[in-house]
């Protein structure tokens, strides 16, 4: 039988990549979120339906459909009633969020946003929200985080890397999606 001399390089390969998820989460001083056996729990706030939820959204290395379910209903367009899927890995940046800030409860602004409800937006809020808002996906949400200032919720979903932050100073909030990275 041959010996295969490429094995261990394949193996030390292998083995690098494994571990390069947590040493960006590391560097970047944000734990990792994907560690398999963690349960991960969110508290939310809506400031417009005054609705509270607390659910833990992923238990042994799965996202649990029922408390899914939980969140897409509180975060469904406040003004239509609709509601959509969110992005998974939506509330993935908002538990690395938490963790990194130390904060609690998330205050909703907004979440998913109908077409409609988008539309008007943009006729009544100026040129602050996108024709193609990644709310319409489930993919964004606007939020504060309790007892975390709004400037230092920023600059922690700037150092994840993962999506789009935008910063509202004056209405202080902090737009997250899972978009490309980009600021604004």
């Amino acid at each position: 039988m041959p010996i295969d001399r490429a094995a261990p390089r394949r193996r030390l390969l292998l083995k690098g990549l494994a571990v390069a998820p947590l040493a960006v989460g590391v560097r970047s001083g944000l734990a990792h979120p994907a560690v398999a056996g963690e349960a991960r729990t969110l508290s939310f706030s809506h400031t417009h339906t005054g609705e509270r939820l607390r659910v833990v959204y992923f238990v042994d290395g799965a996202y649990q459909p029922g408390p899914l379910a939980e969140v897409e209903h509180l975060l469904r367009d406040f003004r239509t009633g609709d509601e959509h899927r969110i992005d998974p890995a939506l509330l993935d940046t908002l538990y690395a969020l938490c963790g990194a800030c130390g904060g609690r409860t998330f205050e909703i602004i907004s979440g998913y946003r109908s077409p409609q409800t988008n539309a008007m937006l943009r006729k009544t809020g100026g040129g602050g929200v996108a024709t193609r808002s990644l709310h319409m996906d489930g993919r964004a949400i606007d939020v504060r985080l309790a007892g975390v200032d709004t400037s230092r919720l920023r600059a922690a979903g700037i150092a994840l890397g993962r999506g789009g932050v935008g910063y509202y100073r004056d209405a202080d909030f902090v737009h997250i999606d899972t978009g490309r990275p980009r600021t604004w």
